[in-house]
């Protein structure tokens, strides 16, 4: 009897997923995060906005030929956290939810922090 172990083939199928799926998951894995204020946007993406409508102008995705993900996110944050923890839980965060969510792997997670907020808007005082 022949052993079938050796004769299995693998087929390789293609993944397509909507960018705005993909984007939603980091916009979502960027604010579950505490310390995070929100996500910001790049003087460049401000001007890019002008001409070309984005939902999520904080994120921004580039896809390698290998099918793995460069993700570039710009989040503000509260002030009192520290920096390089509340990055490396980004990151973490949103690698985890890409991969368990749409079975893609994110090869880089870039974290720019473009400011930092004083107080959170629920707490602020009006006079």
């Amino acid at each position: 009897m022949a052993d079938n172990k050796n004769n299995i083939t693998k087929y390789k199928g293609k993944i397509t997923c909507n960018r705005n799926i993909l984007l939603s998951i980091i916009d979502l894995a960027t604010k579950e995060i505490c310390g995070v204020s929100g996500l910001a946007t790049s003087f460049k993406s401000k001007i890019k906005s002008l001409f070309v409508k984005s939902n999520n102008p904080g994120v921004k995705i580039r896809f390698n030929p290998n099918g793995s993900l460069i993700v570039d996110v710009y989040v503000r944050l509260y002030y009192g956290y520290s920096v390089p923890d509340i990055a490396y839980k980004i990151q973490e965060n949103i690698k985890n939810g890409i991969s368990a969510m749409v079975d893609m792997r994110a090869t880089k997670v870039n974290v720019h922090i473009m400011g930092v907020d004083f107080e959170p808007e629920d707490s602020a005082v009006t006079a």
